[in-house]
């Protein structure tokens, strides 16, 4: 896919004034020197063989924890408001772990760049588990010593990344850390996130915290028919993907039926979930196209979706894809807020994209520039249409560390050699940096 000329003759439309322009990444991908604190789940998983496609670890990734400084230079440069990280919890449960970050947000506030950590981004401590629901406790106490330690800085927070990817691929499949394959006996793992999310809220609320977020991941659903088999497996995915994650938040209640699979005083624990929040962050990638079940498993976006699921996925056959086979519909980001602004009214905060990005190779990117492109314009036909979008972060500033991939793909506006570590800017850096001097 290369830079539609209309496009580059015609700049990104101007966003309103105080609109927040950042970048994002996550401690496990890209900080290094885990010999400098406790394991985590993801260690655990990536030592057992097979499960990370090239069979790489995160140990070293970008070195960030050592090389810090320059990352946060190449952040000054840019140009962005802010910079979403994220806090590793085996990490500042270890000897001088706090330290770290001190250092990382006092280097952030000298460059004006506006430090946003996030306090879950997948690394659990390894002899902690989302199946308990004093997991979502100790979560609350962690929370409370970083924002004492933080809060004289940090203004605006983040709570958890992901908990649907983190129940779905970690707990439900298998595919990600802890390497479960539950299926829909992971559903605690969904409800004790939350509600550590509702703990971290009042944990935070009592430190002075008054800018608290979540990072949740969204996108349409498609069936792919009008068929009612394949709208009634789409309406379920939909459920499980989007609802069962932004229903108890927004709306203080889970889907239909879906409380009755959840464990404890689920009634109670709503009221804690449903802690009022400032603003509510999308991870928005791409809608998915959804029918019936097919009666065998399916291989998809580098998962296999098993055959006993109440759904099938589907190819998006007539759009390009990214380096990783993910479909390219900037249209819809717009789609899902609107809906969103649609299904849940005024009980929806103002919005913030915390991730947008996309996986491609090579310095001259300019498939990710036009990635790029599109879904701003998408981000801002939203905002005409109504939607409160306060946001932006790209993922992400660094290529680095992809998870069960490995170092196969890369999201980075800045190229990074891992046997170097060398860094250096894409051609999406420096077209990024242009639009956010265009946007001031």
């Amino acid at each position: 896919m290369a830079t539609d000329p209309l496009q580059a003759a015609n700049p990104i439309p101007q966003f309103p004034a105080g609109f927040l322009w950042g970048v994002s990444t996550s401690a496990h991908q890209i900080e290094g020197a885990a010999e400098e604190r406790e394991p985590s789940v993801w260690d655990a998983f990536t030592a057992e063989p097979g499960r990370v496609k090239d069979g790489s670890t995160a140990a070293v990734a970008c070195d960030h924890y050592h090389r810090y400084r320059e990352d946060v230079a190449l952040l000054a440069d840019l140009g962005v408001d802010a910079y979403r990280f994220s806090t590793s919890w085996p990490r500042v449960r270890s000897e001088g772990g706090l330290d770290f970050y001190d250092r990382l947000v006092d280097e952030l506030c000298a460059a004006g760049v506006r430090p946003v950590p996030t306090l879950f981004h997948w690394d659990l401590p390894v002899d902690l588990d989302w199946l308990e629901r004093d997991t979502a406790t100790r979560f609350a106490e962690y929370v409370s010593m970083v924002a004492e330690r933080l809060g004289d800085r940090v203004k605006k927070w983040i709570t958890l990344n992901e908990p649907a990817e983190h129940t779905l691929l970690g707990h439900a499949l298998g595919a990600h850390a802890p390497g479960r394959q539950l299926m829909f006996d992971a559903l605690p793992v969904a409800h004790h996130q939350l509600l550590a999310h509702g703990l971290a809220v009042r944990a935070l609320r009592a430190a002075g915290a008054t800018d608290i977020g979540i990072a949740n991941s969204h996108g349409p659903t498609w069936p792919a028919s009008e068929e009612t088999a394949d709208v009634e497996a789409a309406d379920f995915y939909d459920l499980l993907l989007n609802r069962l994650f932004a229903d108890p938040l927004l709306l203080g209640q889970y889907p239909e039926g879906i409380g009755d699979l959840m464990p404890g005083d689920v009634e109670a624990d709503l009221k804690v979930i449903a802690e009022p929040i400032d603003w509510y962050g999308v991870n928005y990638y791409a809608p998915t196209r959804v029918g019936a079940p097919q009666g065998a498993d399916i291989e998809f976006g580098g998962l296999t979706i098993p055959a006993e699921l109440p759904f099938s996925v589907r190819q998006i056959e007539e759009v390009p894809v990214t380096d990783f086979g993910w479909p390219v519909v900037p249209e819809g980001l717009t789609e899902l807020l609107t809906g969103f602004r649609e299904r849940y009214g005024d009980k929806l905060p103002p919005v913030v994209i915390t991730e947008n990005g996309c996986s491609y190779e090579g310095l001259d990117d300019q498939d990710r520039i036009a990635y790029l492109d599109g879904h701003l314009r998408a981000l801002h036909r939203a905002l005409e249409a109504g939607v409160d979008v306060r946001g932006y972060f790209v993922w992400s500033l660094l290529d680095n560390f992809e998870w069960a991939e490995g170092y196969e793909r890369r999201f980075g506006l800045v190229h990074v050699d891992y046997e170097t570590q060398k860094r250096t800017p894409k051609a999406s850096y420096g077209w990024f940096r242009d639009v956010l001097r265009a946007q001031r």
